[in-house]
C-alpha cells in the first residue's frame, strides 16, 4: 500500500495544487471521488486489468463513462494516468487530495474508537478538547468497539492517542512482564 501511495503522491500533489491555483478543490474533490467511484466498480476494474486492452481503447472507454460528470481538467488527468499506466491509482490520489484539502483548510480527519457511544452532550466537548490538543478543528469519525472496555482511542494521521482501558492493561502487561 505505501508504495502505491508513493507512486500516487505526485498526481496528487499536482492536482491540489492545480485546485488551489482555480479555486476548485470542492470541484476537484468531487471529480476524484466520482473517478474513484467509477474505477472501483468491479466490472470496471476487469476492463481496466486487462493487458489486451490498449490504451487508446481504455482511455475512450473511461472518458466515456466520465462523460458529463467530471471536467476536462479531471478527463486530462484521467488520460495521463491511462498513459502512464496509473489508472489503478485514481483512489489513491483521491484520499491523498481529500488528505492535503483537509489539511489547508486547517482540519484534521480524525478516527474515534469508544466503548461505548458518546452523548449528545459528550461529542462537542470531546471534539473540543481534541481540537485542543491537536491545534486544528476536526472531523471525527466515531465508531463503537465495546472490546475496548471504556475509555478511546483516537488516530489522526500518524498520531495515536490510546486512552482506552485495554490499551492501559496492555500497557501494564508489558512494563510487568
Amino acid at each position: 500500500m505505501s508504495e502505491l501511495a508513493t507512486l500516487a503522491r505526485p498526481y496528487a500533489v499536482a492536482t491540489f495544487k492545480r485546485a488551489k491555483e482555480t479555486n476548485s478543490t470542492k470541484k476537484w474533490s468531487e471529480n476524484l471521488a466520482f473517478m474513484s467511484a467509477v474505477l472501483s466498480n468491479k466490472d470496471i476494474s476487469v476492463v481496466i486489468d486487462n493487458p489486451k486492452v490498449n490504451k487508446q481503447a481504455l482511455s475512450a472507454f473511461v472518458l466515456d463513462i466520465c462523460q458529463g460528470q467530471v471536467n476536462e481538467e479531471a478527463e486530462n488527468l484521467l488520460q495521463l494516468l491511462v498513459h502512464n499506466n496509473r489508472l489503478t491509482l485514481v483512489p489513491i490520489i483521491a484520499t491523498l487530495f481529500e488528505a492535503y484539502k483537509t489539511e489547508d483548510e486547517g482540519y484534521v480527519d480524525v478516527e474515534v474508537v469508544v466503548a461505548y457511544a458518546f452523548s449528545k452532550e459528550e461529542k462537542p466537548k470531546f471534539a473540543s478538547t481534541l481540537e485542543k490538543t491537536l491545534g486544528k478543528k476536526v472531523n471525527m469519525n466515531i465508531t463503537v468497539d465495546k472490546s475496548l472496555i471504556g475509555g478511546v482511542l483516537v488516530r489522526a494521521g500518524d498520531r495515536v492517542i490510546d486512552g482506552s482501558i485495554r490499551g492501559q492493561l496492555q500497557h501494564m502487561q508489558k512494563t510487568l512482564q
